[in-house]
């Protein structure tokens, strides 16, 4: 299992971060140890003072598929939840400015938490979802699919022009505008409309 992300994908989150707007997707991958479950505890790591929050609707490969067109797309995945794509956003800044990769940044472990799966077919218009997170019960983030800059149909397709994508892979889709620090002791709420998917804190 394998979890490819999109960077980039809404444009008042590129905005925010003063980055460049994509031609293309931008893609980064997190190792399956950066995944958190059932609602566990996020663990601030010592190594990083800045960590953020961004969330983002995710999608689980529910077949293998290689050069898959985007119209056929919709029958790779089976399944829509919620994830934080944490970020140390000081390692982060520190390797852009060398020029370097940032897999640190994104990947470290327990920096993936995943909300249970909800059924596609739950969903009238995967491009249409609602999602939003409150952190210490203060709405931070909110954003809908029909504003990724890139669809979920069309990610899969690029992505499978690179990678083979398996069974039980996870698609991160990108983040919304509002992403920020966490602390110790804060407590993250994450909705995919008006139901509550994660709800864990911070230690």
């Amino acid at each position: 299992m394998k979890i490819l992300a999109i960077g980039r994908n809404y444009g008042d989150h590129i905005k925010e971060l003063e980055n460049e707007r994509p031609d293309e997707p931008v893609i980064f991958t997190k190792p399956d140890t950066a995944i958190l479950k059932n609602n566990e505890p996020f663990y601030y790591p010592s190594y990083s003072h800045d960590i953020h929050h961004e969330v983002e609707l995710v999608v689980r490969i529910c077949k293998e598929g290689k050069f898959v067109q985007a119209a056929h797309a919709h029958k790779y995945y089976d399944k829509i939840g919620l994830g934080i794509d944490f970020t140390a956003r000081d390692l982060q800044s520190k390797a852009k400015e060398k020029g370097l990769p940032w897999a640190i940044a994104k990947g470290f472990n327990g920096s993936a938490p995943i909300s249970n799966w909800l059924d596609k077919s739950e969903f009238e218009n995967i491009q249409n979802i609602n999602f939003s997170l409150k952190v210490n019960d203060q709405l931070k983030q909110e954003g809908n699919s029909s504003l990724m800059l890139f669809s979920i149909d069309y990610i899969i397709a690029y992505l499978s022009q690179f990678f083979t994508l398996k069974t039980g892979d996870i698609i991160f889709t990108g983040t919304p505008k509002g992403v920020g620090p966490v602390a110790i002791g804060d407590r993250l709420e994450g909705y995919i409309e008006n139901q509550k998917l994660l709800d864990f804190e911070v230690k």
